[in-house]
């Protein structure tokens, strides 16, 4: 009988010992996850970078950016206001940002398939879906059609000086597969006008002429990307 009592002292001690071990790794696991999202946070929300905007205080010339640079993007009322890359393939900016340097949150980047002074009749932009609006975390809110009449509006300046610019008109937003080859294969961009008037889930005018979508994953459990689509105004 005791020594009964004596193994099921031993096995609840080794009970005991488990449930802590457990609650220790959960809160390890909770720590590492804020300290994780805080720093891809931190890194999508370099300030620095602005000091490199074409038409601000410093020049080109003295950058840090990398030379895969061929532009800057600004959409008007929304924290997009980056650096535009684009590499030999689509996964060099994937995770890393704009100074060359390994990043969780990566760049905002040209599909490696189009011309980078967008000639194209459809081009493809990339970026991670950071919190609060950064990176293309703002690409959530123009699925809201009121929201995306009130942010319509932006620019493309081409090149490291920004010599050339174009004027870009947001006009429809929607959720659509990552295997989506109409809106995912720059080649086909031919067939996407009619596709998005099909099946934009907010449009609010006719895709015409020249096109360029934004895109990001809609969410961490499937397959879906947001695109926003916007035409290039001029020449």
């Amino acid at each position: 009988m005791q020594r009964m009592q004596k193994v099921w002292k031993m096995l609840n001690g080794l009970h005991d010992i488990f449930l802590i071990a457990v609650f220790a790794a959960m809160v390890l696991l909770a720590v590492y996850s804020l300290w994780d999202s805080a720093w891809i946070l931190s890194d999508a929300s370099d300030a620095s970078l602005r000091n490199y905007k074409p038409g601000e205080a410093e020049t080109a010339s003295v950058s840090p950016i990398t030379d895969e640079q061929i532009g800057w993007l600004t959409v008007e009322g929304t924290n997009i206001d980056y650096p535009l890359m684009q590499g030999e393939d689509n996964y060099v900016f994937l995770n890393r940002d704009p100074y060359g340097n390994y990043s969780m949150s990566g760049s905002i980047f040209l599909d490696s398939r189009c011309n980078p002074d967008f000639s194209d009749g459809y081009s493809l932009i990339y970026g991670h879906h950071i919190e609060f609006g950064r990176m293309f975390g703002a690409l959530d809110d123009f699925l809201d059609e009121k929201y995306l009449r009130a942010h319509s509006r932006g620019t493309l300046y081409l090149g490291r000086d920004g010599a050339r610019r174009l004027q870009l008109e947001f006009i429809a937003a929607m959720r659509a597969d990552a295997r989506d080859r109409i809106f995912f294969d720059p080649d086909n961009g031919a067939k996407a006008a009619g596709q998005i008037v099909s099946r934009a889930d907010v449009l609010i005018a006719e895709p015409e002429g020249r096109l360029v979508a934004l895109t990001t994953c809609a969410d961490t459990s499937s397959e879906d990307r947001l695109l926003v689509f916007a035409k290039i105004i001029g020449s």
